[in-house]
């Protein structure tokens, strides 16, 4: 077809607009999707837990490699009486579940993480799945939505060090089902004909058209890749002059705002690294942390910036400039990149990085569920390194 134009949007607000700048609809992306909150009376159906626990976190914020959402279903549904909210679901941690009478395991990390080829009793891992299954226990991981989400676990985390002016390391994207916007032109005496045709489509989201001049309306769809090619061919029924009218742009993900993995604090009142330090294990209800000190530091230097990232966090921290990284863990030659570079570098372990957070979590899933539902953290669980 002579004239298409194929062009890529980097700029997430023209995917929102046609040509001539004219906003192109309804359709906004602000904040996190809401849905209303289960305050019925009585225990929860898992699909309503589901539901909430979507809204405080989406899914679609955890990193492409994780695994999360439900990852043991009960074959037979029963109600929601008892959560227990876990950082690793251990075999301690399911004994005590078991022993709670519990039917829900929000188990921050998954533990079903690798695909799984059998089921038998030799692999530990195994083992948990079995006796979830055995016992009609759901089990439940949102690792890295936690950590992306706003107010989540690195937000909690910096703020161990005071307020101050936080922004996302790396910025969350929107997920946006849509991968083109087709824009054309059509007579009005055409204009509901092509309407319906589109509106019936699956895959395709038409924006309110919008008026040329006295005969002429310009029409915005959103539309997936697998029905684009269909998409065109059926414009190319009902556009004026082809050659200008017919405009298909790529949409891209935009950047999805306050959302997204490690936290960059500028503090509102500096301190001494030794005041960082001891901060820092109150915060984390750590007697002990390791420290590096950075080129050029003592324990007196100011720390004014402060660059988080919950659990193994070297691969969103490096190359961050900042006075002090804090994290779980890092490599022995991560950290020495970091202290050359003249930063100073506070480990807490992997878990303990995490764990202090789920307290937090709890008073937030307490207010929306019903009273009869029981939500409790696990008193097994515990980081597997200690200092002796």
């Amino acid at each position: 077809m002579s004239g298409l134009i194929l062009s890529g949007c980097k700029n997430f607000s023209k995917i929102f607009r046609n040509t001539s700048g004219a906003q192109l609809g309804p359709l906004r992306i602000s904040s996190l999707p809401q849905r209303p909150s289960a305050h019925h009376a009585g225990p929860m159906d898992l699909k309503d837990l589901l539901k909430v626990l979507e809204d405080l976190a989406p899914l679609s914020l955890a990193e492409p490699w994780d695994n999360v959402s439900l990852l043991v279903e009960p074959s037979v549904p029963r109600p929601v009486k008892n959560v227990l909210l876990t950082n690793d679901l251990t075999e301690a941690v399911m004994d005590e579940a078991l022993t709670r009478g519990c039917d829900f395991i929000l188990s921050y990390h998954p533990p079903i993480f690798r695909p799984m080829k059998r089921l038998v009793q030799k692999d530990w891992k195994q083992r948990l799945a079995v006796r979830a299954i055995e016992a009609g226990i759901a089990v439940f991981s949102p690792h890295t939505s936690w950590d992306s989400v706003s107010g989540g676990v690195n937000d909690w985390l910096v703020g161990g060090l005071g307020g101050g002016q936080v922004s996302v390391l790396n910025q969350a994207n929107v997920d946006f089902p849509y991968s083109h916007i087709v824009e054309f032109q059509c007579q009005d005496d055409v204009l509901n004909v092509v309407m319906k045709q589109f509106q019936a489509l699956d895959g395709v989201l038409v924006q309110d058209p919008l008026r040329c001049d006295s005969d002429k309306t310009q029409v915005n769809l959103f539309c997936r890749a697998s029905v684009l090619g269909a998409v065109v061919e059926e414009v190319s029924k009902h556009i004026i002059n082809c050659d200008r009218s017919l405009r298909i742009v790529k949409a891209e993900k935009a950047p999805w705002s306050g959302h997204g993995q490690g936290r960059l604090s500028v503090l509102a009142q500096s301190v001494t690294l030794a005041v960082a330090v001891d901060k820092m294990k109150s915060h984390l209800s750590l007697p002990y942390v390791r420290l590096a000190l950075g080129q050029g530091h003592t324990r007196e230097s100011v720390i004014r910036t402060v660059a988080v990232c919950a659990g193994s966090g070297a691969s969103v921290l490096n190359g961050v400039q900042a006075d002090l990284y804090v994290t779980g863990e890092m490599s022995h030659h991560e950290v020495l990149d970091a202290v050359a570079r003249g930063t100073s570098v506070i480990l807490s372990d992997h878990s303990n990085s995490e764990r202090g957070y789920l307290a937090v979590f709890r008073e937030k899933l307490i207010k929306k569920v019903p009273p009869e539902v029981v939500v409790t953290l696990s008193d097994a669980d515990k980081d597997p390194l200690e200092v002796v």
